[in-house]
């Protein structure tokens, strides 16, 4: 059994439904998860470097892209506590779900900019970035559920 931190960047409340459908499957498949609706960095990196010396945990971290390619207010803090974390992050790995509108330019940007902000930091990708896509794909949960449930032996 792994243990998950689903962090969450939400600004309308759609990419909170693809975490809480993510929740939902890790749990079926006997993870353990804790979902961070507003993820707080330090509580998030105690708890997952207390997990890792019991077992394999993973941070899934699902976030929209506002604005500009910008990253929802929620996760801000978040990702500036990142931005200018010292400490050794190497022993962390991670997943990301970009949520995003293929008709805007900056489609899933702060999906894509995380992954290269956590790689900087020495974290590992477990997964390639998932997008999806919610001009197009009709079930955003589901698609999420799936990838998660097709990659299970990776998890």
């Amino acid at each position: 059994m792994s243990s998950f931190q689903i962090i969450v960047g939400s600004m309308l409340g759609g990419t909170e439904y693809v975490a809480e459908a993510c929740e939902e499957q890790l749990n079926t498949l006997n993870h353990e998860v804790n979902l961070h609706l507003k993820p707080n960095f330090s509580s998030i990196l105690k708890c997952t470097l207390e997990q890792k010396t019991n077992n394999v945990s993973t941070w899934l971290i699902c976030t929209s892209t506002h604005g500009a390619g910008d990253f929802p207010d929620n996760i801000q803090p978040f990702i500036e506590d990142l931005k200018n974390c010292e400490q050794d992050l190497s022993t962390i790995d991670f997943m990301i779900i970009a949520v995003g509108d293929s008709s805007y330019d900056t489609f899933c940007k702060a999906g894509f900019e995380l992954n290269k902000l956590l790689i900087t930091k020495g974290c590992s990708n477990t997964l390639a970035i998932k997008t999806l896509d919610m001009s197009q794909d009709i079930d955003p949960e589901e698609l999420a559920q799936l990838w998660l449930s097709q990659n299970k032996d990776l998890l």
